[in-house]
């Protein structure tokens, strides 16, 4: 079923808790854009001058949909996005700032989890279990949650927000999204093409709906009870706020805490470095070391420090930077100016913990927030500074003995979002994924600590929140839980055999 509980658009008209388009335009930005030549690019997205938002008027049921005609849909929208990846792709890098390959990437990758949501529609269900009593059936049954709020981040402000939609949407669930608001004419051009597939099936448009704001409105979401999930993806500062407030009506939630992951890598003496340098460089350096999953520290064995080292100088210094709509780089600009001076208060406050910087360390001098990626050494695994997240590309590397010393090391901070080893060692990498290995919710062998693939729940442990999204069993999260018994008998025992006559 698809519900849209017209009462919370009421209250937000009413309230101003989430405001209409006549006191906040979804993408004021626009207007400075959209008429210049070289943005005309942007009217083949839908956006224009000025962009209605998330109110209209109502927000009406149409009722009961078949979860195989939701998937029916999410397919027509991920057709639409196929359509669309190039230019998507390029207001992706406009916006956010990562380069051109890597924002279509993004779009694809909600073209992906569409594709998946379409086969997942036609498998949902609970088990049939076998009842004790006699002439009994007993069952799981498996109903939509209603209304799911999306709070997304300005690093994926494509791919976070399909995770969640598309696997929201099959499960029958209608989304509130609340993006970056420094990513609204991306959140405004995502809209604009699920809605138009919505109403080309003459559903309404505001089954997906959008609402762009600060903080004052992804509160208003958190503290709604008529918002039954909450989906947030963001820092964990932020998110336990969130928590807090969602736990405090007894509502439901899941955290995705990105900027305190303190990822990490461990390389022992067999590793492959043909394998683990690329790895190093495409985990660290990559969309300038704002995602998630981007690798922070860097565990090498003492035997093959220095020249694992020396290797990551040379890859570093044949990175290509520059314009990020231009294919041929790889490296663009941070995504704000205070992220720029968050990165080099990292690298001064390295240095005053004894670490030593052997890459980069430096604002580019260049237009924009471009910063030189940067390796530091020398650093005590325990040093705070490694702890702390920065989301800029700061990579620390550190000396290990033995395996034991380096997986107390892996799991001794308080996020858990990903991590990997690069070793041949069969025993080694099944110590690695078990129980007294890492405590990561992703746990990789011989390939980065990012880009991860779509049909595996995405998510960590400890102060990243431990929600899960994307796909495996993912799905449940978006769905209430009904456990049913049936009596198709004429008698009536009670369980564990319980007389009460």
């Amino acid at each position: 079923m698809w519900r849209l509980p017209r009462a919370l658009c009421v209250h937000a008209a009413k309230t101003c808790k989430l405001p209409g388009p006549w006191s906040r335009p979804a993408a004021f930005m626009s207007t400075l854009l959209i008429n210049q030549p070289q943005y005309a690019w942007l009217k083949e997205l839908g956006l224009r001058e000025e962009n209605e938002g998330v109110y209209n008027g109502s927000w009406g049921g149409r009722g009961e949909i078949p979860a195989p005609k939701r998937g029916e849909i999410v397919r027509q929208i991920g057709d639409a996005l196929r359509e669309k990846i190039q230019v998507l792709g390029s207001l992706v890098s406009l916006e956010m700032g990562k380069v051109l390959v890597e924002g279509v990437g993004e779009v694809q990758e909600y073209v992906d989890i569409c594709d998946y949501a379409v086969g997942l529609s036609r498998m949902l269900g609970g088990p049939i279990l076998p009842s004790e009593r006699p002439g009994h059936a007993l069952i799981e049954q498996w109903n939509p949650v209603g209304l799911v709020g999306i709070i997304t981040a300005f690093n994926f402000p494509v791919a976070v927000y399909g995770w969640n939609n598309a696997i929201a949407m099959i499960c029958g669930n209608v989304c509130l999204w609340k993006g970056a608001p420094t990513t609204s004419l991306i959140s405004v051009a995502v809209t604009k093409i699920i809605a138009k597939v919505l109403e080309d099936n003459k559903l309404p448009g505001a089954i997906c709906s959008l609402t762009c704001g600060g903080a004052d409105i992804g509160t208003a979401m958190a503290k709604d009870e008529r918002v039954n999930l909450l989906s947030f993806t963001g820092s964990t500062q932020v998110g336990k706020q969130v928590a807090l407030m969602v736990q405090e009506r007894f509502g439901k939630c899941w955290l995705s805490n990105e900027d305190f992951n303190s990822l990490k890598y461990g390389a022992f003496e067999d590793a492959d470095l043909s394998l683990v340098v690329p790895s190093a460089l495409f985990a660290a350096v990559g969309t300038a070391g704002q995602r998630c999953t981007t690798a922070r520290r860097l565990f090498v064995h003492e035997s093959i420090h220095d020249e694992v080292v020396n290797r990551l100088k040379k890859a570093y210094a044949q990175v290509r930077v520059g314009n990020p709509w231009d294919p041929n780089v790889l490296y663009g600009p941070l995504h704000t100016k205070q992220a720029v001076s968050m990165f080099l208060g990292a690298v001064e406050e390295a240095k005053k913990e004894g670490g030593t910087v052997v890459f980069g360390g430096k604002v580019m001098d260049r237009p924009g927030n471009y910063v030189e990626p940067t390796i530091v050494t020398g650093l005590a695994h325990d040093a705070s500074i490694a702890h702390t997240e920065t989301f800029a590309p700061i990579l620390y590397v550190f000396k290990f003995k033995n395996e034991e010393e380096v997986f107390a090391w892996n799991n001794e901070v308080k996020q858990g979002l990903s991590s990997s080893i690069f070793t041949k060692d069969l025993g080694r990498i099944f110590r690695w994924l078990g129980p007294k290995g890492s405590d990561c919710g992703i746990v990789n062998v011989n390939i980065p600590t990012s880009g991860a693939e779509i049909g595996g729940a995405f998510g960590g442990e400890k102060h990243t929140g431990g929600g899960r999204e994307s796909g495996s069993d993912a799905w449940k999260q978006y769905m209430r839980r009904s456990t049913c018994t049936i009596n198709y008998s004429k008698d009536l025992p009670l369980a564990q055999g319980i007389k009460f006559q």
